[in-house]
Order: structure tokens, then C-alpha cells, then sequence
């Protein structure tokens, strides 16, 4: 079989387990941190650091708020199963790159992996992040390709996949729906603040060989999982979140 069949094959395997991934990076930044970093965790340095990395877990958590935002419904989904697209997103961020969630993840998942202090599981994230992700773009827009043909050429033709080329920007067709993005996200919340808190305690455990939860991360944690809790019931048990057609 040919690379070139292959590889979107491969795509829709790994698609339909990417949630997973996550974990596996987790765990590889727990193990990052056992031979102790070059800073330290309760230096300033270090705090800095660890700063400036969920800095960019946020950007990327911004990123993905602003195309959820703007897309209609059973397009830019979490669905695992099979590829859905019941239309082609040309507009928004869409206009700018051709997988603006992708890019939004890895932004995430790079300030964690900053958040860990060791320079070599950064250099590991982004390539394990690049070998797993490519695939799956391929298998994507291999499916887009064949749904929707010429449309989808045109756009791909002249959109960047990956590194947003911000000249090409265009209004979004539709609206932004804050109850949208709630109703969406609140999971990527709380995976930033768990990841960000189990690193730091394990970080700072290893550091100290002592057990301690800071009473500010502690207010950190807590603040993610109230917000993650709240939004969740509404979105189960009320209509508030919802938007027809999102």
C-alpha cells in the first residue's frame, strides 16, 4: 500500500482515539520531571516559567473558543467515531489555516509541556505532536476532499494547514455564540487546570521530597472544577447553553 493511502488510514485510526493522547503525554511529563529539571520549581525562574506556559496553554485555549464560536453545528466536533462535516468552514479562522483546532491543541498541550521545565519533553511534545497529528489532517481532509470536491480544493489550494497566515482573514459567516463555546469547552478548562496542578505537586514532590498542595493552586484547582461542574449540569440538565443550530 502506498504512503499515500496509508498514511489517511492511519489518520482515521489515530483519529478515532485521540482523546487519548493526552494521557499518554501526561504521564510522559510526569516522567520528565523525575531527573530534576534545570529549574527549579520554587525558584523564581522556574515560577516564571511555569507562568509563561499557561500563558500559552490559555492562548490556545482562546484559539479554540474563537472557532467554536463562529462554526455551526456537527462541524469542528469531538466526535470519535467517524469524521463528520455537514459543512466546509472557509470563513473566520478557517480563512487564516486549515485546522485551527489542531493548532489550538498544540498550543495547549505546549504549555504544559513547558509547565514541566525540562526543554527535552518540549522537543519531545511537539514532534510526537507532529507525527500523531499529521496523519490525522490527512485523514480529514482526505474525507473533506471527497464530500465536497472542487469547494474543498479551492479553499485548501490557497489556506496554510497549519501555520495561520493572518492576511488572508475573513469575516465569519456566522456570529459568535458565547453559550456555544460553553457548552463545548468547559472540558478543555479543566484539563488545563488538573494537568497544570498534577505537575505542579509532582513537580515540586520530587523537589522537596515532600507531599504539599499550595494554597493558591489549591484555589486554582478548585476554581477550574467548580466552573467545569456548573457548566456541565446546565449543559445536561437545562437548555441554557443552547443555541439552535450550534
Amino acid at each position: 500500500m502506498t504512503l499515500e493511502r496509508r498514511l489517511p488510514l492511519e489518520g482515521n485510526w489515530l483519529f478515532r482515539w485521540r482523546s487519548f493522547l493526552p494521557l499518554v503525554m501526561v504521564g510522559g511529563a510526569l516522567v520528565a520531571q523525575v531527573p530534576l529539571p534545570i529549574l527549579k520549581h520554587d525558584s523564581l525562574p522556574g515560577d516564571l516559567t511555569e507562568l509563561v506556559g499557561l500563558a500559552i496553554s490559555f492562548l490556545g485555549l482562546i484559539g479554540r473558543c474563537i472557532t467554536v464560536g463562529h462554526t455551526p453545528a456537527r462541524t469542528s466536533g469531538r466526535n470519535t467515531v467517524t469524521q463528520i462535516a455537514d459543512s466546509l468552514n472557509t470563513t473566520g479562522v478557517y480563512s487564516v489555516v486549515r485546522h485551527p483546532l489542531y493548532v489550538a491543541n498544540f498550543l495547549i498541550g505546549l504549555g504544559l509541556a513547558v509547565f514541566t521545565l525540562n526543554p527535552w519533553f518540549v522537543v519531545a511534545y511537539t514532534l510526537t505532536f507532529w507525527l500523531y497529528y499529521e496523519r490525522i489532517m490527512m485523514a480529514e481532509e482526505a474525507f473533506l476532499s471527497s464530500r465536497f470536491g472542487a469547494e474543498f480544493d479551492d479553499w485548501a489550494s490557497s489556506t496554510p494547514p497549519f501555520v495561520p497566515q493572518l492576511s488572508r482573514y475573513t469575516k465569519p459567516s456566522l456570529s459568535f455564540s458565547l453559550k456555544n463555546v460553553l457548552k463545548r469547552e468547559y472540558n478543555t478548562v479543566l484539563q488545563i487546570v488538573v494537568v497544570a496542578f498534577i505537575l505542579e505537586v509532582a513537580g515540586d514532590a520530587l523537589q522537596t521530597k515532600k507531599l504539599q498542595f499550595s494554597p493558591g493552586w489549591l484555589v486554582f484547582l478548585g476554581a477550574g472544577t467548580m466552573i467545569w461542574f456548573v457548566l456541565r449540569m446546565l449543559k445536561r440538565h437545562t437548555r441554557v447553553l443552547h443555541v439552535e443550530g450550534r
